[in-house]
């Protein structure tokens, strides 16, 4: 007997199976479709989606600072501190402070940096971001952040995901859930890693409760941009081409039986890995890159070689309709030795992330593109002293802090929003992180409320029960 004529032998379950095929078919296709699901076989789950409404940019670049960079002593300059420099403030003052680490009693730290107003906008940036000073007019800086959480790894989550939670899908999930993507060889949603690493790791891009095809690809820096994409010696493309038909019919099979949209989701995987052997190779290869670029960017040069790389690789990206780049960097973490640290940070990323936005700009890929920089929360006006001998630091600050925005419908050369002149909380026009989701996710043609999945009996959406689209960020 041939294994052909295994399989059509027709046992009384068999039978059974096949008269009702249709019924079962048509309920589990309703099943699906109410959890945002499709059952048909061949289905591309990073397939371009139409959006709700027309965007204003068709990829996000997230400049993630992990860690928390000193907003104060970058963006948000507090002159009023120096009058309290080295004292305690009223605990009047400081009764509400959400504290990681320090006590309210702690003394007031004014801030050495020199800030220029820079541009037509006269928009303050501080003397460690030089070059960026000279692009003021091109970025939209919101001063007025607020967060919920104290601690970085559920401030990186609630920034990512939307909740302090770990397993709910991030916003680079979301959007490629929402709008799939332009590439077909190429990841929907690729991250960039440089620094120390961020302590929320790899849920800060996972898929969570979506489809696995949605989480984010991490991408090396050298060698083959994921591991494991070449094949072994002795295996040919045609060899693999017929190892990966075969086991397409195996899970093709098994999808009509179970109707498991993993398998699926399977198939998708093989293929496209598949695909991303002949294009990703070439991504790394910056020979087709001027000299001039190279300089730009930094990408030859230390300290900002591995950042300016990874700056440049997210424009070749975005170039081939990658849809979402997530650029980690870590750590901003300044509890102690604070001058010191903030220079280091300032001097890797400074010069990358301004040609980033200058070159954008250039090849007329910035209003199309969304920029998003910053961290899951501030530091504080207070110093922190971890151990005898240290140099003063910051501890972690979630009531007021920075974040800048960039390119495709966003209004650039303004300040949005202002915190008191003790830089405690936000006073004027408060940003919370599901409002700038809820802003990020409009700039990219998505309604925030209609963008659900349902999970568990419920619709999740990234913004949770919460979030406001900030028009005045807008363009």
């Amino acid at each position: 007997m041939t294994f052909e004529q295994y399989r059509n032998i027709r046992t009384r379950r068999h039978f059974l199976d096949a008269c009702a095929g249709g019924a079962c078919s048509a309920a589990l296709a309703h099943l699906m479709g109410r959890e945002g699901r499709s059952a048909a076989v061949g289905n591309n789950p990073l397939a371009p989606r139409p959006p709700h409404f027309a965007p204003k940019a068709k990829n996000l670049i997230f400049l993630f600072m992990a860690g928390a960079p000193s907003q104060m002593d970058l963006f948000d300059p507090k002159p009023g501190l120096e009058k309290w420099h080295g004292r305690p403030l009223p605990p009047s003052l400081t009764k509400e402070m959400q504290l990681a680490f320090i006590k309210p009693t702690a003394k007031v730290l004014a801030s050495p940096r020199r800030f220029t107003r820079c541009g037509q906008s006269g928009m303050a940036i501080s003397d460690y971001l030089p070059r960026l000073q000279t692009i003021a007019d091109d970025i939209c800086l919101v001063r007025s952040l607020q967060s919920d959480q104290v601690n970085h790894h559920p401030g990186q989550s609630l920034l990512m995901s939307g909740s302090p939670l770990v397993g709910r899908p991030t916003i680079g999930s979301w959007l490629t859930y929402g709008l799939g993507s332009e590439s077909q060889n190429l990841p929907g949603f690729v991250v960039l890693s440089s620094g120390r690493g961020a302590s929320g790791g790899a849920s800060n891009f996972s898929s969570g409760f979506l489809p696995s095809t949605h989480a984010g690809v991490p991408f090396r820096k050298s060698g083959d941009p994921i591991l494991y994409l070449s094949n072994p010696k002795g295996v040919t493309r045609q060899a693999q081409r017929l190892s990966l038909d075969t086991l397409r019919k195996l899970n093709e099979e098994n999808l009509e039986l179970t109707g498991d949209r993993q398998i699926a989701d399977r198939i998708a995987g093989y293929e496209l890995a598949f695909r991303m052997q002949a294009a990703a190779p070439d991504l790394l290869d910056f020979s087709d890159e001027s000299e001039t670029v190279l300089e730009a960017y930094g990408a030859r040069r230390e300290p900002t070689a591995a950042y300016g790389s990874n700056c440049l690789l997210a424009r070749r990206l975005v170039e081939k309709g990658v849809r979402i780049v997530l650029l980690i960097h870590a750590s901003w973490d300044d509890h102690t030795n604070l001058d010191e640290g903030l220079k280091k940070n300032c001097d890797i990323t400074d010069r990358p992330v301004t040609a980033l936005i200058a070159d954008l700009k250039e090849r007329g890929l910035l209003d199309e593109t969304l920029v998003v920089w910053g961290g899951e929360f501030g530091r504080t006006s207070l110093g922190q002293l971890k151990h005898v001998g240290d140099k003063v630091g910051r501890d972690h600050h979630p009531n007021g802090f920075s974040m800048w925005l960039a390119g495709g419908g966003v209004k650039g050369g303004q300040v949005i929003g202002k915190t008191d002149e003790l830089a405690l909380r936000a006073v004027e026009d408060p940003v919370h992180v599901h409002d700038l989701q809820a802003t990020v996710l409009h700039a990219m043609g998505l309604d925030h409320k209609r963008l659900t999945y349902r999970h568990m009996g419920r619709d999740f959406r990234l913004t949770d029960v919460a979030g406001k689209v900030v028009r005045k960020m807008l363009a």
